[in-house]
């Protein structure tokens, strides 16, 4: 069955994306098409939904189109026919019995199973052999074949042991020549031994099978005949039951097709680590962290291509045609709902109805015809689509540069009203510099290391790039002579060319670098920004807290002394009054005078828990001061100098910390990466709180978050031991942790 066009798989191939497809389709219970046909914003919900689930894989399944046909037709199905669905049929209740939540439960709640189809596939065990036990016939059949067998092997050992027969034999064992028990013996057997001469041995002997064993075969024969035609009735009831259950096995075969593909992206994710995305709908495409599936070791990629155009030069061998086939690729996945490996947080993709890819030199002695000519055809082609996004390695490949740059700014802007959006790749910089002025124009190049000598492997937005032709040429073995002579005959005006664009990118990166470190700066005073501001909020928290307490008391006060001014007698007035001076809050004396400081820039001084230095005054009363970076205007009476040192009184206060056992981090629907890091903060929240002990519940499913979860507890300094926890509390899917 044809499950993906041609055009589809060239594209695959064109991308290198072989080994990632073909490792999703193994994922597959049954073969399936790569895009789910309908409503994909639908899909992608059922997708990360069954994402967030612990479950079992479904079986390997064949496709139900020849069942169906044979059950229209009112044929007979044999049991592996049936027993595919009845598979299909015990999986959904696997997941129906669960009870589950959500989508995928109200999805599961749709299957109803007909009491007839329970009345079938009781007879099949869980490996799909039919229980001959629920049918005393059959029972009763398959005991006197056991019988039989028996009593040939017996009248075997007894004829390998007959003295008679002992100068005749070549070896003791039982062959099997043509499935018929033989004895291996030398000629003149006849004399002591009947039977049929099945084969003769190169040695020149003879492979006898005895009479008796061939009478037993015979009747074990006609009990097999008996057995088939048993069975032969069964097939043809439980096909007759079927065929009244059309419409249901319609709709689960329609139902497990969906699911199948479900469940085998959420594996592929879970196997890989990899991220589920699904396309925007629109035509930005913005990469973080995206590595190419066909990479390894690889760096990265982080791209910006929200523009109609996206333009890549720079160094030969730097990546750019790799940086091609991953903004393809990306579209490609999320089109497809393929997972892949990227920031899903930083990144968009967006929609596209092709993703169109020229790529190959496509000059064949077979077709006769040029490379330019063929890109010429392969242009043409795309020229019929619309809404596509279309990547072009070598733009000019095959012909004179400067005509090219020419002809391909107009096919590019033709393509841009088409509603094309277009990367390409160029060592060519008329092209580049033709189009670099454009607001719908991204560039982008290659860097190079001029010290190592070596392309980086990564990319500046907004320049163009120098191909360093001949330091290519250098490194790969052509003598210096000639690449020296080469310079000359290029130029020196061409040479200063490239001068000024290198320049202009090491001008970008110093531009970038010094960024990064204002962003990280930036970033610091942001955080320490956060915490100021939360500390004001706790102490503006804590002063409300008091004057909620002080509004209390002082209205218990009021109400003591409004109710002894009822009464009328002073003694009571007196001893109400008593009561509520006791209830106000009492006033601390000091015990000694405050020391009265005069502060002055440059001090050393204490704000809250922060410390600091004056950096100006206003009037004594107000001070500007410096708090790691930070500058605040406080009042003078809120500060405290550092080096002024008091002897605080002795203290000899004993909490007794209770220590709780038994907290619990719940895991299940994590990946590694994000199971980790709660788990890391989880471990630290505990130790802060005294914890000794705690639970960790990871579940078993791949044992990929088991493995993870385990790495980092033996990595833990503060970890003292750990083990999978009693079956009460989850077994193997558990983790008792010793801190």
């Amino acid at each position: 069955m044809q499950v993906t066009s041609p055009k589809i798989e060239l594209l695959i191939q064109q991308l290198d994306l072989n080994e990632h497809i073909n490792t999703f389709r193994q994922f597959f219970s049954r073969e399936n098409a790569l895009y789910i046909e309908g409503d994909q914003e639908l899909h992608f919900r059922y997708i990360k939904a069954l994402d967030l689930l612990e479950f079992k894989a479904p079986p390997k399944v064949a496709d139900f189109a020849q069942i169906k046909g044979h059950l229209k037709k009112r044929g007979v199905l044999n049991f592996e026919q049936i027993f595919e669905i009845v598979k299909v049929v015990r999986y959904f209740r696997y997941f129906k019995n669960r009870e589950l939540d959500g989508i995928i439960g109200e999805w599961m709640h749709k299957f109803v199973i007909d009491e007839k189809f329970n009345e079938v596939e009781k007879y099949f065990t869980h490996d799909g052999k039919f229980e001959e036990n629920l049918d005393e016939t059959l029972f009763g059949l398959s005991a006197r074949i056991k019988e039989h067998k028996t009593n040939m092997s017996g009248a075997l050992k007894r004829m390998m042991s007959s003295s008679k027969l002992a100068g005749y034999l070549v070896d003791t064992q039982v062959h099997f020549i043509n499935d018929e028990e033989c004895l291996l013996v030398r000629g003149g057997f006849n004399h002591v031994l009947k039977g049929a001469v099945v084969a003769r041995s190169t040695g020149g002997f003879f492979y006898v099978s005895p009479d008796t064993i061939l009478k037993t075969k015979e009747q074990i024969r006609y009990i097999e005949q008996e057995r088939e035609a048993i069975f032969y009735a069964y097939a043809k009831e439980f096909s007759s039951k079927l065929a009244e259950l059309q419409p249901f096995i319609a709709f689960i075969d329609k139902e497990f097709d969906r699911f199948d593909n479900y469940q085998a992206r959420v594996m592929f994710a879970r196997s890989k680590n990899l991220q589920i995305v699904k396309s925007k709908n629109d035509s930005k495409i913005v990469l973080s962290g995206f590595i190419h599936p066909a990479l390894h070791n690889a760096k990265p990629i982080n791209v910006d291509f929200s523009k109609n155009i996206l333009m890549i030069t720079g160094v030969n061998a730097g990546g750019k045609t790799m940086l091609l086939k991953s903004i393809l690729a990306s579209a490609f996945m999320a089109k497809y709902i393929i997972p892949m490996s990227l920031n899903e947080a930083k990144s968009h993709i967006g929609s596209f109805k092709n993703v169109l890819a020229i790529i190959d030199d496509p000059q064949n002695v077979k077709n006769d015809i040029s490379t330019f000519a063929g890109r010429m055809q392969e242009f043409s082609r795309i020229f019929e689509y619309k809404s596509s996004l279309v990547g072009v390695d070598e733009i000019e490949l095959g012909t004179d540069s400067e005509e090219a740059a020419a002809l391909f700014k107009v096919i590019l802007d033709d393509l841009v009203k088409r509603g094309q959006k277009v990367v390409v790749t160029t060592h060519h910089k008329r092209l580049a510099s033709l189009m670099a002025d454009r607001g719908d124009v991204e560039l982008m190049a290659a860097i190079y290391d001029e010290e190592r000598r070596l392309p980086t492997y990564e990319f500046m937005h907004g320049i163009i790039g120098k191909s360093y032709a001949f330091e290519t040429a250098s490194r790969y073995g052509i003598a210096n002579h000639i690449v020296n002579e080469a310079k000359k005959v290029y130029g020196d005006n061409s040479e200063k060319l490239n001068l000024l664009i290198e320049r202009g990118s090491q001008l970008e990166r110093e531009l970038k670098q010094k960024h990064t470190q204002v962003d990280e700066k930036l970033e610091g005073l942001r955080l320490k920004e956060l915490s100021l501001k939360e500390q004001r909020e706790q102490l503006l928290d804590e002063m409300r807290e008091q004057k909620e307490a002080l509004k209390r008391s002082y209205e218990v006060a009021i109400s003591e002394a409004k109710k002894a001014a009822k009464a009328g007698d002073t003694k009571a007035i007196h001893r109400a009054m008593d009561k509520a001076n006791k209830t106000l809050p009492k006033e601390e004396k000091a015990k000694q005078t405050a020391r009265h400081v005069e502060f002055k820039v440059g001090d050393k001084v204490k704000y809250h828990s922060q410390k600091g230095t004056i950096i100006s005054m206003r009037d004594k009363k107000e001070a500007t001061i410096e708090v790691d970076g930070m500058r605040l205007r406080v009042k003078t009476s809120m500060l405290k100098p550092t080096e002024i040192i008091h002897k605080k009184p002795a203290t000899n206060v004993k909490v007794n910390v209770e220590k709780r056992a038994g907290l619990k981090c719940d895991l299940h629907g994590m990946r590694a990466d994000e199971a980790v890091e709660v788990l890391d903060k989880f471990i630290s929240d505990a130790l802060i709180a005294g914890w000794d002990e705690v639970i960790i519940y990871h579940g078993i499913g791949t044992g990929k978050l088991s493995y993870a979860v385990k790495n980092f507890l033996i990595a833990h300094p503060r970890v003292k031991k750990f083990e999978d926890a009693p079956q009460y509390l989850g077994g193997y899917g558990a983790k008792v942790v010793t801190l």
